[in-house]
């Protein structure tokens, strides 16, 4: 045989392999595949030893074993017939896999990446690819130090060695040390090269492509592949913008191929977790072409493009983007679609990228007229937590705008809100309450919370260990205590309910204070309540707060502070506990808020008489007399309140002087 005759067998075939291609759908900052692979070796390595104790290896296992040996033992032709029958077998069995690897193969064909001959160098890669989806294996690999030769070998002026080259390394690059390892030896950049392709050849059908063309497609879907798998880490993100990645991928993202859309944007949605790709994605353009693959029938594809999207959208301008080019008609869609819902990676990227757009008057409208809210509705029957945490999180925001409070009662929502309060998931937690929060501000809404004791639960969340629980929770009690028909009799039907609303004020979290204080504010407005509150020693807990810089919480605290005056000596005991002082600091903020909840704590303070005389040696009045002069009707009327009761003091004063 010559030594040419077999290269063939080791090219690439237009692309369309897609054996290892990474699967990656929610990916949290610093996340290692590897990591999630150790339970999966585990129980491949108890199905090995049952394989070995049954006696039932097949003969293709010790006939791959001779193979590799002669492969060693063998001249270079020996060699290179020894790799045409190695491929005629199916190495992605992992029994064959294992006759590799048992019997130094993996060392071979590490060695064969450092020879000058291109049929052995093709040989080794085809094998290598195959072979490395292996988490065994590909840590194997890399430790036998495969990464610096597929580097070097992107370089080749042959494009069937770079296209298995950057193939095997997507395979090696879903361990962290492969990652590591490519950005040290200068793998990034190299990598990047290989995106550099003619638009042409992006946005014109295959067929009409000749074969170096369809190559240098291949070229660019190879490059792109291994650049998603490098970019599961933050420092090869950043090195990828360093090195003029963006622009590239631009340009491929134009691509009307299939097989080269998605690794590319399975690469964008990955890179998106960084502000500099987020902002990149909106001035580049890139908006238009996400929203066009979105529309593609390919389930991954459009689970990508939805990830991409939820990652972006939390900017206005990129919001507004995706929705002047129709993303969000495609998005409900694909809610809507119940061919979609057994897919739960789709579904949660989709219920995602819907809830980061809602995020906008003019997105809640669209999705208003494109009848979201009942389609989101029919999702809160759904099994999977991330996919309930998104649509939970979209009907937060749908909830904001008036009418769609009704419709979400109407399309049966509130129950099925108020079951998901017993679940344990903590980021779905986060978000039911802020449902139940907005509709609890329409009356028929609140009425159904109420007989279906969604009060109570929320309040239960309060015991939560996760403090955005708590804030949230907190927040939501504030209108359903308000809203609740006899509203003070339910809350006293909590048993340790108000106790448990007070001990939150020794928070360390300034979220979790500032809701409950507005919570406390609606509370004390019953007498009973506030009775109940002040034993709790809830004036205490907040005259400790008095000394924060955190506007936030300084105007939910002088609210709370105004409503728990109106109980026996509670305005004297916050006077004794020093609050006033730094009450009239607050004033000194620029945030509006804070100086109406200010001026309304000043205006209940001081109709005890030693209060006027302390706020009026740390000079209230100056600002006082400016606050009067407000638009704003509570803080204009809680001002010359406040004032008059000074004054009243200072007449009084100068009445029992002038007798004397």
């Amino acid at each position: 045989m010559a030594e040419g005759d077999n290269i063939s067998t080791f090219s690439v075939d237009g692309g369309q392999d897609t054996v290892g291609l990474p699967r990656i759908v929610m990916v949290t900052e610093g996340s290692d595949t590897s990591a999630s692979s150790a339970s999966s070796t585990s129980s491949s390595e108890d199905n090995w030893a049952d394989l070995i104790k049954s006696s039932e290896i097949p003969p293709e296992y010790w006939h791959i074993q001779k193979l590799v040996k002669y492969m060693k033992a063998g001249n270079q032709t020996a060699t290179m017939v020894a790799l045409s029958c190695l491929k005629d077998h199916d190495l992605t069995i992992e029994v064959n896999q294992r006759a590799i690897q048992e019997i130094g193969g993996l060392e071979l064909l590490v060695n064969l990446l450092e020879t000058r001959d291109l049929c052995c160098i093709l040989g080794g890669l085809a094998v290598l690819k195959d072979i490395t989806p292996n988490i065994e294996i590909r840590k194997k690999v890399t430790d036998l130090g495969a990464i610096p030769l597929l580097v070097g070998l992107l370089s080749d002026p042959a494009r069937d060695v770079q296209i298995l080259a950057a193939e095997t390394i997507a395979n090696l690059g879903r361990i962290r040390k492969s990652r590591k390892f490519c950005r040290k030896f200068g793998g990034i950049p190299k990598l990047i090269d290989l995106l550099d392709i003619k638009e042409r050849y992006l946005i014109t059908p295959k067929e009409e492509l000749n074969q170096d063309e369809l190559q240098f497609l291949d070229v660019a879907r190879a490059g792109a592949k291994a650049l998603w798998s490098m970019s599961s880490s933050q420092r090869n993100r950043e090195a990828m913008r360093k090195y003029g990645m963006i622009p590239l991928i631009a340009r491929i993202l134009k691509t009307i191929h299939l097989d080269v859309a998605v690794p590319a944007v399975g690469l964008l949605q990955l890179c998106a977790n960084e502000t500099s790709f987020q902002l990149a994605i909106q001035t580049e353009k890139m908006v238009d072409d996400l929203i066009k693959h979105l529309a593609n029938e390919d389930k991954d594809l459009k689970t990508y493009c939805s990830l991409a999207i939820y990652k972006c959208a939390s900017d206005a301008i990129t919001r507004d983007m995706i929705r002047e080019v129709g993303g969000l008609e495609l998005l409900v869609e694909a809610a809507q679609d119940s061919t979609n819902r057994a897919n739960k990676p789709l579904m949660a990227a989709v219920t995602g990228a819907l809830w980061k757009c809602a995020n906008s008057d003019a997105s809640v409208k669209r999705l208003d007229q494109l009848g979201a809210v009942p389609i989101l509705v029919r999702l809160l029957d759904d099994e999977n937590d991330g996919v309930l945490t998104n649509v939970a999180g979209a009907l937060a925001e749908c909830a904001k705008y008036p009418p769609n409070r009704d419709k979400i009662r109407a399309a049966g929502g509130i129950p099925m809100l108020i079951h998901h309060l017993n679940n344990t998931h903590k980021p779905l937690l986060e978000n039911v309450p802020l449902v139940l929060m907005e509709c609890a501000k329409e009356q028929n809404c609140m009425t159904e919370i109420d007989e279906l004791d969604g009060v109570r639960l929320i309040w239960s969340l309060l015991k939560n260990d996760s403090k955005k629980v708590q804030t949230n929770a907190a927040l939501a009690l504030s209108p359903c205590v308000q809203n609740a028909a006899d509203s003070g009799e339910m809350v006293r039907s909590f048993v340790g309910a108000l106790e448990l609303t007070v001990d939150l004020l020794d928070s360390d979290d300034h979220n979790v204070l500032s809701a409950v204080c507005a919570a406390i504010a609606t509370i004390a407005r019953d007498h009973e309540n506030l009775a109940v509150i002040s034993d709790h020693g809830v004036v205490a807990k907040l005259s400790k707060l008095v000394s924060t810089t955190d506007d936030h919480l300084r105007a939910n605290l002088g609210v709370a502070i105004a409503y728990c005056c109106d109980w026996a000596q509670n305005r004297q005991e916050f006077g004794k506990r020093g609050a006033i002082t730094p009450l009239v600091n607050y004033m000194t903020s620029r945030d509006p808020n804070v100086h109406r909840a200010t001026a309304l704590a000043l205006y209940h303070l001081s109709f005890y008489s030693i209060n006027c005389v302390t706020m009026h040696a740390a000079g209230v009045v100056q600002f006082l007399l400016e606050t009067i002069g407000s638009k704003d009707p509570i803080l204009q009327e809680a001002s010359a309140g406040c004032l008059c009761n000074i004054r009243k003091l200072a007449l009084a004063t100068e009445k029992i002087k002038l007798k004397q």
